[in-house]
C-alpha cells in the first residue's frame, strides 16, 4: 500500500502499516542484509582468487585480485548488490510498492533523469577539469599509477566502469539518500533529520581519509539529500553520482592507476573548495529546471 496523496518523498514509507516501531525491525534487518551481502561477496572474490592463484602478491593488499579490471568488478558488485536488497526491504518489510524508493510517482522517472544528465555531466567535466589543473603542480594525475595501460586494458577498464558503476553509483543513492531517509521519515515530523543522519552515515561510509575529503563528502550528501526531497525522487543525484564515478574511473584507467586505494575520503582541499561551489550550482539549477516542468514534489 502506498503513501497518502501528498506525501513528501521521506514519507513513502507511511502507509499505516507496521506499527509504531515497526521502521525499527525495516531498519535492522535490511541493514544487516546490505552487510552481510557485502560481507559475502568479498569472501567470494577472495575464495574464487585463491582457487585460481589469482590473488596478490602483496600481503598487505586490500585488492582482492592482482589484476585491478577484475578486482574492480568484485568492488563493484558488492555495492551494486545493496539496490534489490533495499527495494526488496521496502516491498516485503515496508509494505509499499519498491517503486516508492525511487521517486514519489513509484518508478525512475526517465525522461526527468534524462534532463538532469544533460546539465549534470557536463558541469562534472567542467568541475574534475578545473580540480585537476588547480592542483596539476602538487600531484600530476598519473604520477602514482603505472602510466597508459595499453588500449586493450583500458577498453576492457571502460567497458566494466560503463557497464557496472552506474548500479554501483545507484545502489549508494538508494541506500543512502532513498531508503534510509523513508525509514527515518516514517517517525520523523521533517525531511531534515532524516537527510542530516543518511548524509553522516554516507560520509563514514567511505572511510576515514582527509578530514577535506570527509567534509566534501558530507556537505555534498546534505546538498543531494536536500535535493532529493525537493524534487521528490533519487533521478537528480544519480546522475551526479554516475557522472563523477565514471570519470573518476575512466581517468584511473587510462593511467594506470585502477589498484589504488584512495577514495573520495581522501580528497585535497582544493576538491572541498570547488565542491562549496559546484553542489549548489547543479542542485540550485535542477531545482529550477524540475519548477519549470512541474516535476512531481509529493506523491499524486
Amino acid at each position: 500500500m502506498r503513501a497518502p496523496a501528498g506525501s513528501r518523498y521521506d514519507e513513502q514509507g507511511r502507509n499505516g502499516h507496521g506499527g509504531r516501531f515497526g521502521w525499527i525491525g525495516e531498519l535492522s534487518a535490511v541493514g544487516g542484509l546490505v552487510l552481510l551481502a557485502v560481507m559475502v561477496v568479498g569472501i567470494a572474490g577472495i575464495v574464487l582468487a585463491e582457487l585460481l592463484d589469482a590473488a596478490p602478491t602483496d600481503p598487505d593488499s586490500d585488492a582482492f585480485f592482482e589484476d585491478p579490471v577484475v578486482d574492480l568488478v568484485i568492488q563493484l558488485l558488492g555495492i551494486a548488490i545493496a539496490i534489490p536488497i533495499v527495494l526488496g526491504g521496502a516491498r516485503v518489510l515496508g509494505r509499499r510498492p519498491a517503486g516508492t524508493v525511487s521517486s514519489v510517482v513509484g518508478r525512475l522517472r526517465w525522461g526527468w533523469l534524462g534532463r538532469c544528465a544533460a546539465v549534470g555531466f557536463p558541469l562534472m567535466v567542467l568541475q574534475i577539469g578545473l580540480l585537476i589543473a588547480w592542483t596539476w603542480n602538487d600531484e600530476p594525475i598519473g604520477e602514482s599509477g603505472s602510466g597508459f595501460p595499453g588500449w586493450p586494458v583500458f577498453l576492457l577498464s571502460l567497458a566494466v566502469i560503463l557497464a557496472l558503476v552506474p548500479f554501483q553509483a545507484a545502489a549508494e543513492e538508494y541506500v543512502f539518500r532513498g531508503w534510509l531517509v523513508q525509514v527515518i521519515g516514517r517517525v520523523a515530523r521533517t525531511p531534515w533529520p532524516a537527510v542530516a543522519v543518511a548524509s553522516l552515515l554516507f560520509a563514514l561510509a567511505h572511510g576515514f581519509g582527509e578530514l577535506s575529503g570527509f567534509l566534501l563528502l558530507l556537505y555534498s550528501a546534505l546538498w543531494w539529500g536536500w535535493l532529493v526531497i525537493r524534487t521528490g525522487g533519487l533521478e537528480a543525484v544519480i546522475v551526479m553520482h554516475v557522472a563523477n564515478n565514471l570519470l573518476a574511473f575512466g581517468l584511473a584507467a587510462g593511467f594506470g592507476e585502477l589498484a589504488s586505494t584512495e577514495t573520495a575520503a581522501d580528497a585535497p582541499w582544493q576538491a572541498m573548495i570547488a565542491e562549496l561551489v559546484f553542489a549548489p550550482l547543479y542542485c540550485l539549477t535542477v531545482a529550477r529546471i524540475a519548477d519549470r516542468r512541474g516535476i512531481e514534489r509529493v506523491s499524486p
